[in-house]
């Protein structure tokens, strides 16, 4: 399938999907959301792929919003125009997805980041939540999930201030889990995606889904759901497989069911 502004490609066990603005360094409009949940939500129902890695270029992740679509909205427009309930559906994404950013990651840049489950950046990356400069305020989960990463004080600072942050300071303060040179950042990305893919397609799915329920719930509760999904997985064919490979001691054949 071909799109305005993503281009799609198809690896051995996993996607990339890559952002396509080059010109606006890959500023996010409602085309570009809309494509980019079509693509997701596709390949999370492909059995070929285990794994999506989402990415921009050198340049830019995604340099934030495309300013000039809202800039004279009024509340009862962006009200009507609920472009956040796209974002609601990548929530729903079951299959893991790596992001893998270079350059700016600004604005809903940086809150598409935080969307994915595990961040490879390079060390030209700059992250940031700059809306306040704009007079408004992060509205795609900037405030909360980048709270839940690096704590309140840096979550204020961040937000309050506009300030970037490079990668190494992002890597200190949790937001991100490794930084690569530039050469190498898509690459490792990938790396990973393959390693991912080797694993149980259900296991992971349900892992992802455990992992994320922490930030819904309490201690208690996410224990408890926890639990059940372990059992849960003694119904399925790659449970029986990876135990019985690993006491054979040879590879499993991952069925994912």
């Amino acid at each position: 399938m071909s799109y305005a502004h993503l281009l799609l490609t198809k690896e051995s066990g996993y996607a990339v999907v890559q952002f396509n603005r080059p010109e606006v360094l890959n500023a996010i409009n409602i085309q570009l959301m809309t494509e980019l949940v079509d693509a997701l939500e596709m390949l999370d129902k492909d059995d070929e792929v285990r794994c999506i890695v989402l990415t921009g270029n050198e340049k830019a992740f995604a340099a934030g919003a495309d300013i000039k679509e809202m800039a004279d909205a009024s509340a009862m427009e962006m009200l009507q125009r609920d472009q956040f309930a796209r974002w609601d559906r990548i929530r729903k994404i079951k299959k893991p997805i790596i992001a893998a950013v270079s350059g700016f990651a600004l604005g809903g840049g940086c809150e598409l980041m935080m969307t994915c489950d595990i961040v490879i950046a390079s060390e030209s990356a700059k992250i940031g939540q700059p809306e306040i400069n704009l007079g408004v305020i992060p509205g795609a989960g900037g405030t909360q999930r980048l709270t839940r990463a690096v704590g309140k004080a840096k979550a204020m600072e961040m937000v309050l201030t506009g300030r970037m942050i490079g990668a190494q300071e992002a890597l200190q303060c949790g937001l991100i889990n490794k930084v690569v040179p530039v050469e190498y950042y898509l690459q490792e990305a990938k790396d990973l995606a393959k390693e991912i893919a080797g694993k149980s397609p259900v296991a992971v799915k349900i892992a992802k889904e455990s992992i994320l329920k922490a930030f819904d719930t309490t201690i208690e509760g996410g224990l408890e759901f926890e639990r059940k999904n372990f059992y849960l997985l003694f119904s399925s064919e790659d449970q029986k497989e990876g135990m019985k490979a690993f006491v054979e001691k040879r590879k499993a054949e991952w069925k994912g069911r």
